[in-house]
């Protein structure tokens, strides 16, 4: 099992577009809507590293998506 999190930025609006999205991903356990440096936090769980990229590489090919950030959890549990 991996696991991680993506932090996104997106285009001014489309915050709630962008959290709804990543809700219907099959990979994305839970999707929020943040203040601060970024706009909404993705938690992903894959079967492993390959289907993890994979994930992230869909992510980030939304439209309204500006800019991601992704952190991978070095030990899941």
């Amino acid at each position: 099992m991996h696991k991680g999190f993506i932090l996104l930025n997106c285009d001014l609006g489309a915050e709630e577009y962008i959290v709804e999205e990543l809700k219907q991903m099959e990979n994305v356990k839970n999707a929020y809507l943040t203040f601060g440096a970024y706009d909404v936090i993705g938690e992903i769980q894959t079967e492993n590293q390959d289907g993890f990229e994979k994930a992230i590489a869909q992510i980030r090919q939304l439209s309204r998506v500006v800019s991601t950030m992704t952190l991978n959890i070095i030990n899941p549990e």
